[in-house]
């Protein structure tokens, strides 16, 4: 009868990832970032609205909170967009 004799121990590390650090500004900043930005909020969905995605089986469909409801689509994604459409339309 052959037994196996034990497998060694992997003696050796894994290679390390080199740490990658943002370069610096060419030029500082004469003002600061977020003055720059427009103080206005970014527009949301009409009041009283809020869409998400349901599955069915294989089929996803969108649906509001308004009782609007999409179609049931094989692509999530197409599910997606019909909801954001939705939201979109006044």
């Amino acid at each position: 009868m052959h037994e196996d004799s034990p497998a060694a121990a992997r003696t050796t590390a894994a290679p390390r990832t080199p740490v990658r650090t943002a370069p610096a500004l060419a030029e500082p900043l004469s003002e600061p970032l977020s003055a720059s930005l427009s103080e206005a909020p970014p527009p949301g969905p009409p009041a009283g609205h809020s869409a998400t995605t349901i599955e069915r089986g294989s089929f996803c469909l969108a649906r509001c909170s308004c009782g609007w409801s999409g179609p049931a689509r094989r692509s999530r994604d197409r599910a997606r967009t019909d909801a954001a459409e939705h939201l979109a339309a006044p």
